[in-house]
């Protein structure tokens, strides 16, 4: 009984000791972690930068949709066209007409695919610059107002976070600024 008196004794020492430790090592261990938040996402489309590339972008997809559009077009007076005198043509006429509508069909398909990949390119391209700028931004904003971690709220959904805490208009306006002096 008495060694068991010794032992939480014992117990109770270690424990008091470990927790002036913990008091007197400094706050660090208990220091409450700063987390900010931004949205990428907003940032690029307010951002001087970024509308100037989603203008240019808008540009580019409106002209390739065009070209789209008037390819659509044919293809379908040709499937019309097809349709209408199949019944009137001879066997080899139809068939000749139905290799040419293939024919158009499939440069139509490739004419989609090669947009749609020039699209991604091209908003990769404009990403790829525009990024890392805003990463160098929210890295400095986030070293000078001391948080340990920051989120993008674009890229990784978050089910709640304090809207003080959300400094995207911030990033903005300093993106905007350090933008304008590089002209």
């Amino acid at each position: 009984m008495n060694n068991l008196k010794v032992t939480r004794k014992n117990i109770y020492l270690i424990a008091g000791f470990a927790l002036m430790f913990f008091i007197f090592t400094g706050s660090k261990v208990f220091a409450v972690e700063k987390i900010g938040f931004f949205n990428l996402r907003a940032v690029m489309q307010n951002s001087n930068n970024g509308k100037k590339a989603g203008e240019e972008f808008k540009k580019l997809y409106d002209k390739k949709t065009e070209a789209i559009k008037a390819a659509e077009s044919e293809l379908k007076k040709m499937k019309d066209s097809l349709d209408k005198q199949s019944a009137l043509l001879t066997q080899t006429a139809n068939k000749e007409k139905e290799t040419a509508y293939q024919k158009k069909l499939r440069d139509y398909q490739i004419l989609v695919d090669d947009t749609n990949k020039e699209l991604k390119a091209r908003d990769e391209e404009i990403a790829s610059k525009i990024i890392p700028e805003i990463a160098k931004v929210v890295q400095a904003i986030a070293e000078k107002e001391k948080y340990t971690l920051v989120i993008d709220t674009a890229t990784m959904p978050v089910a709640y976070h304090a809207k003080e805490n959300d400094f995207t208009k911030k990033v903005t306006d300093e993106y905007n600024k350090i933008s304008t002096s590089k002209k």
